[in-house]
């Protein structure tokens, strides 16, 4: 399922500024040497493809592709035109006006719903996110992202029965260093 050349693709998340080296300071409070801001990836078209394209072999078997906002909803839309998928928006929290729909677009109950995601470090979001989404009637065993940092994450997810799939990994980055 590696399609992607992770030399090439390091060097051109660090040449976007996606990728940056030093000290910074995390949400989490925790230092890095490094920070991932995808964002400034999924922004370019050609960087935005190669991980959809990345991804998609991850969604055979599933009926729909979903994202939690923000990061996460360029990607779905991506990976849901490479493989000709639905996808659902996830919202980080429940509107309190309207509909108060946790998520924007169709879900069939029991359909089988791939995440994807940017960066995953401790994976808080999405084990959130994807509780939700099983409270609705979804069945969900896999996360796909663009980084996984490797700090707890992949455990996390775990812990609820799904299995984290990653592009890159945080030692990928720290080797390129």
């Amino acid at each position: 399922m590696d399609r992607i050349d992770k030399k090439w693709f390091v060097n051109a998340l660090r040449k976007c500024g996606a990728l940056k080296y030093g000290d910074f300071i995390l949400t989490s409070g925790k230092r890095s040497g490094y920070y991932v801001d995808i964002k400034a990836a999924i922004t370019r078209p050609n960087l935005l493809r190669i991980i959809a394209r990345g991804m998609a072999p991850h969604a055979s078997g599933y009926a729909r592709i979903a994202g939690v906002e923000l990061g996460a909803v360029p990607i779905a839309a991506a990976v849901s035109l490479e493989t000709d998928l639905p996808y659902i928006m996830v919202r980080k929290e429940k509107k309190e006006h309207g509909t108060q729909k946790p998520f924007e677009g169709e879900m069939v109950r029991g359909e089988k719903i791939l995440f994807v995601e940017d960066v995953v470090t401790t994976g808080g979001t999405l084990v959130k996110a994807i509780l939700n989404l099983r409270e609705k009637g979804a069945s969900i065993d896999r996360v796909v992202c663009v980084v996984d940092r490797q700090e707890g994450g992949q455990e996390s997810l775990n812990g609820i029965g799904v299995s984290l799939y990653s592009l890159l990994t945080g030692k990928d980055l720290l080797a390129a260093a």
